[in-house]
């Protein structure tokens, strides 16, 4: 049986948090880019890794107002109706 191959490649899950969390932050700022957004701050809260509940995190950062009504934009655009 023939069958169409997805359009993106399926990802098998890290084992490494700290990996996967580098991995989160690049695939949103590509996608953030893919639209023409930018967060300057974007990038993994180290704090994340020394803490004691010890699951990485990815830290957004701030915007200005005319980035925001952007990425307000884009996620609307995005949602299902």
């Amino acid at each position: 049986m023939h069958s169409e191959p997805p359009t993106k490649p399926h990802r098998e899950p890290h084992c490494d948090p700290h990996d996967d969390v580098h991995d989160s932050a690049a695939e949103l700022r590509t996608a953030l880019q893919d639209h023409g957004i930018t967060l300057p701050s974007l990038g993994v809260d180290l704090p994340g890794f020394a803490g004691a509940y010890g699951v990485p995190l990815v830290a957004l950062g701030n915007c200005n107002a005319a980035t925001a009504r952007r990425l307000a934009d884009a996620l609307r655009k995005a949602a299902p109706r």
